[in-house]
């Protein structure tokens, strides 16, 4: 039996992995890559398997790192059954239509460019809204713990990971010669307490473990420390007359945020201010929660008996279409502002910082992680500048980062989850995570439970030999980007150069300026090619 980690190994996104077994192919999540241009490039590489060959594709939750590339999986010859919870399938129709809008959007934009530049080897957006619709032909909602036949030698049972609305963890029993070996992937672990959703489940029996490892490195704040430095920035930021932006994801991260808001308001904790949410797809996200009873926690199904809707309240106003996003460019002060995407590197919350990073009355708050490359990492990183749009924007706004939002199980909650495991497992795989946090929860998980974990690089097979006892590395099926260190010192040259070249118009003579621009077209042009070609794309 082999293990391939197609993605999330060594990274936090681009969730993939695939399970072979007897002629039996299943995956588990089937995510895109996020973060530097580099690592995004990754998701117009073919997958390393023929995705026609796979029966089943098991899905942990409907965040993008994990389902983003199921479109691409589908147009690639899938024809298997995707199975998920109900509230997964209802938000995987949304963020894959979303996803697919961005990909169309942005491949619209950058082929403006190419026209501009006399360029005519236009590019094909990842997928379209038509290939994201057809993929949900093959969802499959199941409920948390009924226990789903696949094959004569393979079934499955979701519970509940607790991270956002839908999430599971998967428990995978796979028959081989004359044993029956159960592998569980924890998916994204939830943190415990948090707001509308139940805690995650603790699974007792496994042979192998794949764990997240996220905040492997990392303790949370307490909930009660995180709501009050929420409180202190809203109160800031009403005294300097700014506004307060969040960037935040828009399934769990911004109904949470909306949440203690409402907590806050209630309690007249916190000066009154307009919150606008402005993300289409955290409005149909927070409509699809109020579907989905059967994830909530008990403070919540307590408060909606007893009339009081924790997602709604006086002074919110929902942003739907671009002219009302527009609007909110105006408002100097006095506005929270809600909008995705977490990481602030696409979407329209890249408008709201494009407006607001310079004005030293602005309070900007990130909720959540912030992947490596991504703006939000620039900036909460203390980056002076950043790139938005292609124009320079200086950050002098207030920067906050308020952890204790995250949606993901800190150091000490993934230990907790492992600890319930007895007998311990043969193997203990960690994943998802950052190399730093994924070598460091490994050391912790080595201290405390007295095991030897592994941890897999980006695209390596693992053999699993339970019987024995042992984990047998096979290679690797992802081939890496080599000189990686080398790449990203060559993007920025070229960055450098190519800015340059853009500021040609900043020569003050006319006539040199004139016969400089064909040569400068012309290695402009060359410039492009060579970055296109070093990110792994067709020229």
């Amino acid at each position: 039996m082999k293990v391939t980690c197609v993605g999330a190994a060594g990274t936090v996104t681009g969730s993939n992995y695939l399970i072979e077994t007897e002629g039996v192919k299943v995956l588990v999540d089937c995510g895109m890559f996020q973060g530097s241009r580099q690592m995004e490039e990754r998701n117009y590489l073919d997958f390393p398997y023929d995705p026609g060959t796979v029966s089943h594709l098991l899905l942990t939750h409907a965040h993008i790192d994990h389902s983003g590339l199921i479109p691409k999986l589908v147009h690639k010859g899938f024809s298997g059954s995707i199975l998920c919870t109900p509230a997964t399938t209802d938000l995987c129709r949304i963020m894959l239509a979303d996803s697919a809008h961005i990909q169309e959007m942005e491949a619209e934009w950058r082929n403006r460019k190419k026209r501009r530049a006399g360029r005519h080897r236009l590019i094909e957006p990842l997928y379209t809204q038509d290939a994201a619709a057809a993929a949900m032909e093959y969802f499959m909602p199941i409920n948390y713990g009924n226990d789903i036949i696949l094959s004569p030698y393979v079934r499955v049972r979701f519970s509940d990971a607790g991270h956002i609305l839908g999430s599971a963890i998967i428990e995978l029993w796979v028959k081989e010669k004359d044993r029956e070996v159960k592998i569980v992937f924890s998916g994204d672990l939830g943190s415990i307490n948090q707001p509308i959703i139940s805690d995650p489940t603790y699974i007792q029996k496994a042979d192998v473990v794949f764990i997240e490892s996220t905040y492997g490195n990392r303790i949370h704040k307490s909930k009660e420390s995180t709501y009050q430095e929420l409180k202190e920035v809203i109160i800031a930021a009403h005294k300097d007359g700014g506004n307060v932006v969040i960037p935040a994801f828009a399934v769990e991260r911004t109904q949470e945020v909306l949440y203690v808001l409402n907590e806050l308001y209630q309690k007249k904790q916190i000066p009154y201010m307009d919150v606008y949410i402005d993300s289409p797809l955290a409005i149909s996200a927070t409509e699809i929660f109020v579907k989905h009873p059967e994830c909530f926690d008990e403070t919540t199904i307590n408060k909606l008996r007893a009339g009081s809707h924790p997602l709604d309240f006086p002074g919110m106003h929902f942003s739907r279409s671009a002219e009302e996003s527009m609007r909110l460019n105006e408002i100097k002060s006095g506005a929270i502002i809600i909008a995705a995407s977490g990481m602030g590197h696409a979407g329209r919350i890249k408008h709201h910082l494009r407006h607001n990073l310079w004005r030293p009355e602005a309070h900007i708050v990130f909720v959540g992680y912030q992947a490596q490359g991504t703006t939000g990492r620039l900036i909460v990183d203390g980056a002076k500048r950043v790139k938005i749009f292609g124009e320079e924007v200086t950050v002098k706004a207030n920067i906050h980062t308020i952890g204790g939002f995250s949606a993901h199980a800190d150091k000490d909650g993934l230990l907790k989850w492992l600890r319930y495991f007895n007998p311990t497992p043969s193997a203990t795989v960690i994943i998802h995570g950052e190399p730093s946090s994924s070598l460091a929860f490994s050391n912790y998980a080595s201290e405390e439970l007295n095991i030897s974990p592994i941890v897999p690089q980006l695209g390596e097979i693992i053999d699993l030999d339970i019987a024995m006892g042992k984990f047998k590395k096979e290679g690797i099926a992802v081939e890496p980007l080599e000189f990686n260190a080398e790449l990203d010192i060559t993007w920025e040259k070229l960055d450098d150069i190519i800015n340059r070249i853009g500021d040609i118009e900043d020569i003050p003579d006319f006539k040199m300026r004139e016969s400089l621009t064909p040569k400068l077209r012309e290695i402009n042009e060359r410039l492009n090619e060579i970055r296109e070609h070093l990110a792994g794309k067709e020229v």
